[in-house]
């Protein structure tokens, strides 16, 4: 009998969870470890944030589904690792602390066989003074964060209905975010719902960004066929901009959030500040704090994962300029190079390198975006991680049999530009491969053919019935399995 521990239970460890479980004979243990009692759809967290949307929309239980399943569910949070066992234990094992109800501080040491780590992030607030729901503003990250901000956003409206003018800034909120499609889906929205509200006239909009030119998402920017040509993202995002109105600020680190003001730095070094009645800022992402030892107890965090938290894998970490990064650099089985039995999936997994050009406030402050890893390419190679892991159970496959490079996919996306039946708006896209490719693709670095991107009324129908079709496939309800990533 050989036993799987999953850390985390969002979109790559639910989806892993999912199919190993489907996979494997009952013979074999599925373990599910996550501090979380539900899942929760994060897409739609920007409609719970505007007030379209209640917060029980877009989380289920985890526990009905993983018991019905035959999966192994702890609520807790893995704190340290132990690849190597101990004298005693001889075989892995990872530590965690309970935080059901009834059980909360209660701690365990698990064995396993194999480990995925997909933790996710940790929403890393404390890298800028003042920032976040806690101290001085607002987020989309958490179904709770949301729901907050939705509260926040209904008082503002009514200042508003009493004549009194509001300054909306949302962003991001330190110089190495990632995740601007959030941000930047929330702003549209809030613009979306003003309108709605009556009271867009007495709403002054301003978009806070690390990146270096709009559109480049953490991406590089991208080349897409629309409306019949090839354009830039830059000039589609730029014209939602313009037409809604909305004022943007690029290049910029966010140092410090005071009550009703921001301060941010640029890359050409200059210093500003923003006052505001409501900020939306997303934080930057670290991993989860894991750490590790080995069998003598000393310990070896540092040598599974990088100075940021996410976990070493078979990419090509060796430091180089950004001329020289290549698509060849990037994970493909996402096994870590020192213990073939553990793997990291979505988040938790450390990028090679960004796709965004690095660039430096002449201080040294780093300011662009960091490469996004979630959505459907987390889906995706959780799915591989799991296969690879199952064919070695079950075949004793010594080799990894299953890859899924970012620079080897695609990703398709829908992002709102409004929630509504009738008026609603969101533009579907899609981009191969993600990672950009200039060797295969000298011009733009991605196919053209592949790469794309509509808007209108159709993609707000299309990303509401995505909600909906995921969350049968996160219950594992009939045919869940023929459901794409």
């Amino acid at each position: 009998m050989a036993r799987l521990v999953i850390l985390g239970a969002g979109v790559a460890g639910h989806t892993a969870a999912s199919f190993a479980r489907s996979w494997l004979g009952k013979e074999h243990d599925v373990i599910v470890v996550s501090p979380n009692s539900f899942y929760n759809w994060i897409p739609s967290n920007v409609w719970v944030g505007v007030g379209k949307m209640a917060p029980e929309q877009v989380v289920t239980p985890l526990r009905p589904i993983y018991d019905k399943a035959g999966i192994d569910f702890r609520q807790a949070k893995a704190t340290t690792l132990h690849p190597e066992g101990d004298p005693v234990e001889g075989r892995p094992y990872v530590d965690v602390e309970y935080t059901e109800p009834g059980k909360t501080g209660l701690k365990e040491h698990i064995t396993y066989d194999f480990l995925i780590n997909a933790t996710g992030p940790k929403l890393n607030f404390s890298a800028t003074e003042g920032l976040g729901p806690a101290k001085n503003s607002l987020s989309v990250c958490t179904v709770g964060h949301a729901k907050q901000a939705a509260a926040a956003l209904a008082e503002s409206i009514g200042r508003m209905r009493r004549g009194e003018r509001q300054r909306f800034l949302i962003g991001t909120g330190h110089g190495l975010c990632t995740c601007q499609g959030a941000a930047i889906e929330y702003l549209f929205n809030l613009d979306h719902i003003l309108r709605e509200e009556g009271v867009r006239d007495r709403a002054e909009l301003h978009w806070l960004s690390n990146e270096y030119e709009l559109g480049d998402f953490g991406m590089g920017g991208m080349h897409i066929r629309h409306g019949g040509y090839i354009s830039h993202s830059k000039g589609l995002t730029e014209s939602l901009l313009a037409e809604r109105g909305v004022h943007w600020h690029l290049r910029a680190h966010t140092k410090a959030v005071e009550p009703g003001v921001v301060h941010y730095e640029t890359v050409e070094g200059t210093e500003h500040k923003l006052a505001f009645d409501f900020a939306m800022l997303i934080p930057p992402f670290g991993g989860v704090d894991l750490r590790a030892f080995d069998y003598t107890r000393e310990e070896i965090t540092s040598r599974l994962f990088n100075r940021a938290g996410f976990m070493l894998v078979d990419g090509d970490y060796t430091p180089r300029p950004y001329q020289e990064w290549s698509p060849r650099d990037w994970p493909r089985t996402y096994q870590n190079p020192l213990y073939p039995n553990m793997y990291a999936a979505g988040i938790a997994f450390a990028p090679s390198h960004g796709m965004s050009k690095p660039t430096q406030a002449p201080n040294g402050t780093q300011i662009f975006p960091t490469p996004p890893r979630t959505g459907q390419p987390s889906a995706t190679i959780a799915k591989a991680v799991a296969a690879t892991i199952v064919e070695s159970i079950k075949h004793g496959v010594t080799e990894p049999s299953h890859t899924a490079s970012m620079a080897e996919i695609g990703a398709a996306c829908v992002a709102s530009v409004g929630c509504g039946w009738l008026s609603g708006l969101a533009v579907a896209m899609a981009v191969y491969p993600i990672v950009p490719d200039f060797e295969r693709y000298p011009r733009f670095g991605r196919d053209t053919n592949l790469s794309f991107a509509e808007i209108g009324l159709a993609g707000h129908w299309i990303k509401y019935a995505l909600q909906l079709m995921f969350l049968h496939k996160v219950r594992q309800r009939l045919g869940w399995r023929l459901i794409p990533e």
